[in-house]
């Protein structure tokens, strides 16, 4: 095969970064690997607590049965919901632990919160309620509020229970409906339920030596205290004016809201471990012309086109034209896909090349942004692309150069203890009046751990017990001996970039099925044992493709923490990509046999 001209006019030496990456991501590698990390339990169960609405009022616990019971009120939940309306069914009861409808955007609050794919393609639902986002990236109020207005707008308040969080499930055969009950005294019963507990909703904190022992204040990103900082979501954190305040963590989340306490902290302490990849983000605001123009089905046509190029596929044209789509475009350009003749087997080799020249773009940045070179450097991360998820940012780096903002690289160690007063980390106290968590949420652990609750199915299996070695589905919504429950999830189902997209594809495939079972008089469906095994065989073999790239990334949540689980391969979305998974499942709709499920009348 011969290599196209671009590809061989390289600007750095690609042995030479592979083994800089190796020796990057070794230096990182724990053996405790996910285990390094503290339960929000015990003695931290305050950094859980709802800092946004007052304590419940107590009520009656309920002992109804409802058609339909979604547990969780995230983006999720709200879609599906909305989808059961359009389907026709009234009798829905979503159940949240939070004071309101929003989920992950419930819970994150924190000042310069946002998302991180376009806002006309990330908040769900917009075509139907006419809405269209006031900025490219909304912010958190924006997205807060449009999850409030979906439920309103498909009356999911009426019957909701909210501030109620689930603690216990149980098939009941004779009955032919799970029984539901949570810390709220209730035990309501649920012909079906759909399971939207969302992936990231568990906190968790490092597990730092004397974690406990510190007397200053503390909490986690997903729980911001302002009224210790001061402030809003769009920062302003005055009371910080005289505090030494240390932030753990560096990903995404810190990445939003360290340029806010830069701006207002006395010092402000970045511990870092491992720095993240951080691009243009440009955010701009809507272009009126734009949205008036708008036809029906616009935001539908977006999303297609924004998750074909984040696929890898070759698309005339970028409607997106973000961050995420560049870094798609620039590997397939690199990899030349339009040329011909190539060998599928240096196709590969080809997006390696076109990788490590973006990441070098991404190095590039830091140095042309932070003032001071040491700093600079520490900096730089050192993967794949998608070792970690990337962030856009236009003020992050620039927040180093404050006089206040000390970055203390930990040189992939992360902070070694903590004592009354502050923070050791690479041999030094520092000595903090506050220490903020931006360490994210439980990924990696056993699904009811993070859900909070097992769930006990036909013939007293415990959902826990069967997915102890690995997560059994069919399509990653059904499970064989848990009748009548939908799983929402990218295990064992299709992963997009835009994570509501996959929520929306499976949330029409659910309402198509109980639409099925309505007019049809069915009153319990699971899969078949063969359907079953064989999609899980199917899991497996395609899982493998991407095993040694993920053996060979930095340590992160994406691979367990540089150790990847025996279960990781089997708990994996489908390995062809999130394309051909919502047609298989469109397919499976026409087709119109309900193959693989087993159906009683």
């Amino acid at each position: 095969m011969t290599m196209s001209k671009k590809t061989t006019q390289l600007t750095f030496d690609p042995d030479a970064l592979r083994q800089k990456y190796r020796l990057e991501r070794d230096k990182r590698l724990r053996p405790d690997a996910n285990a390094q990390y503290q339960s929000v339990e015990g003695d931290f169960s305050h950094f859980v607590d709802d800092p946004y609405i007052d304590s419940p009022k107590p009520r009656t616990g309920l002992r109804d049965t409802v058609d339909v019971a979604i547990i969780g009120g995230g983006f999720g939940g709200l879609i599906t919901g909305a989808r059961l309306k359009e389907a026709g069914f009234n009798d829905i009861r979503i159940i949240e632990k939070g004071g309101d409808f929003g989920g992950t955007w419930y819970w994150n609050r924190y000042p310069g919160a946002a998302c991180d794919t376009e806002s006309y393609i990330y908040l769900p639902l917009c075509d139907e309620l006419g809405f269209v986002p006031k900025e490219k990236y909304a912010h958190a109020p924006e997205i807060l509020a449009h999850s409030r207005n979906i439920a309103q707008h498909y009356d999911l308040y009426r019957n909701a229970c909210l501030q109620t969080q689930v603690t216990h499930m149980a098939w009941e055969d004779d009955n032919k409906l799970w029984r539901i009950t949570t810390d709220r005294g209730d035990a309501m019963g649920a012909r079906f339920v759909i399971m939207s507990n969302g992936p990231l909703n568990r906190p968790k904190l490092p597990g730092i030596v004397g974690i406990e022992r510190y007397k200053g204040h503390t909490f986690h990103t997903s729980r911001w205290d302002y009224d210790y900082t001061g402030g809003n979501a769009e920062g302003n954190l005055a009371r910080l004016k005289d505090k030494r305040v240390g932030i753990i963590g560096t990903g995404a989340t810190a990445v939003q809201c360290i340029p806010h306490l830069g701006a207002a902290a006395k010092a402000l302490y970045v511990f870092q471990r491992t720095p993240s990849s951080i691009d243009v983000r440009a955010n701009r605001p809507t272009d009126p012309d734009w949205a008036k123009a708008l036809t029906p089905g616009w935001q539908k046509t977006r999303m297609e086109n924004f998750n074909a190029l984040t696929s890898g596929r070759v698309v005339e044209e970028d409607l997106v034209m973000d961050g995420w789509t560049e870094i798609i475009r620039n590997l397939i350009s690199m990899a030349n896909y339009r040329g011909k003749n190539i060998d599928p087997s240096e196709i590969p080799k080809l997006m390696e090349l076109a990788d490590f020249q973006k990441m070098e773009q991404i190095r590039a940045r830091v140095d042309e942004l932070v003032e001071d070179p040491e700093t600079a450097e520490a900096l730089k991360p050192y993967y794949r692309q998608f070792c970690k998820r990337p962030c856009f940012h236009d003020s992050y780096l620039q927040t180093f150069n404050r006089p206040n903002v000390f970055l203390v690289d930990t040189q992939g160690q992360g902070v070694s203890a903590m004592t009354e007063t502050g923070v050791i980390a690479r041999g030094q106290t520092f000595d903090l009046d506050c220490v903020i968590f931006a360490t994210g949420f439980e990924v990696g652990t056993s699904y009811t751990r993070r859900a909070g609750y097992d769930l006990v199915g036909r013939n007293g299996i415990r959902l826990s017990e069967k997915w102890a070695d690995g997560i059994r589905s069919l399509y990653g919504l059904h499970s064989q001996g848990f009748p009548n429950v939908f799983f929402m999830s990218t295990a064992q189902g299709g992963f997009t970039t835009n994570f509501p997209h996959a929520m929306d594809e499976s949330a029409q495939h659910i309402a198509y099925v109980l639409d099925r079972c309505k007019t049809e008089g069915i009153q319990t469906i699971e899969p078949s044992q063969s359907a079953e095994d064989a999609w899980v065989d199917e899991i497996i073999r395609l899982s493998r493709i991407s095993e040694s790239f993920q053996a060979e990334c930095t340590p992160g949540y994406y691979n367990n923490e540089g150790k990847p689980n025996p279960r990781s391969v089997q708990n994996s979305s489908y390995g062809k990509g999130p394309i051909p998974f919502f047609s298989r499942l469109e397919a499976w709709r026409k087709a119109g046999k309900m193959e693989g499920l087993e159906r009683t009348y």
